[in-house]
């Protein structure tokens, strides 16, 4: 089971948004059969049954054994991921794009890098596990409390001229077989957790 898996088809996005198959999911990082979920989660083992054939069928869980019991043979299952996202890529047709309206002090420009980078990240890990090759990527977080306004545009003036001076330091577009990466800086104030 990998940690974090991004769902593309727009079908098993629809499959894993239904409140029985998201609760299933969730169980699920565990290997558990019909009957062991029914007991789990309260409902009848034969509609746990057909959850768990449409959420096979979209990839999302995977069979670990099966197991004879008498004339029945239970089937155990584990999702295929611990945590799900679902990409843009799910929306075609309306997903972000932040070339529309590229404007690096608005919300919603920053939620459509986001979406893109859900989107590229779930392309590259896909094709990475095709490869059975790993991914190169590096990413910081971290928090930061500002003093005041004043400072935190301040910060960001400086943070843009050293992602400038670093980045014309290694831009290599011209040389052969230079490999193209994106980089995406974002500062946005942190979500408060209630107590």
């Amino acid at each position: 089971m990998i940690e974090v898996a991004v769902i593309e088809d727009p079908a098993a996005a629809e499959a894993s948004l239904d409140p029985i198959r998201s609760r299933l999911l969730a169980a699920l990082t565990e290997p558990g059969s019909a009957t062991m979920l029914s007991a789990k989660v309260g409902l009848a083992r034969q509609k746990i049954n057909y959850h768990l054939r449409t959420l096979e069928s979209h990839g999302l869980v995977e069979l670990v054994e099966e197991r004879r019991k008498g004339n029945v043979t239970e089937r155990v299952l584990r999702a295929t991921a611990a945590s799900y996202v679902i990409s843009p890529a799910a929306l075609a047709a309306v997903a972000p794009d932040p070339d529309r309206a590229p404007d690096q002090f608005s919300a919603h420009w920053l939620l459509a890098l986001a979406a893109r980078m859900v989107s590229d990240l779930g392309t590259l890990i896909a094709e990475a596990a095709r490869a059975r090759r790993p991914v190169a990527t590096y990413a910081i977080d971290t928090q930061l409390d500002f003093a005041s306004a004043k400072d935190r545009a301040e910060f960001a003036r400086e943070l843009t001229h050293a992602v400038r001076t670093l980045s014309a330091k290694y831009h290599a577009a011209d040389t052969p077989n230079a490999r193209p990466h994106r980089l995406v800086v974002a500062l946005h104030p942190t979500v408060r957790q209630e107590a």
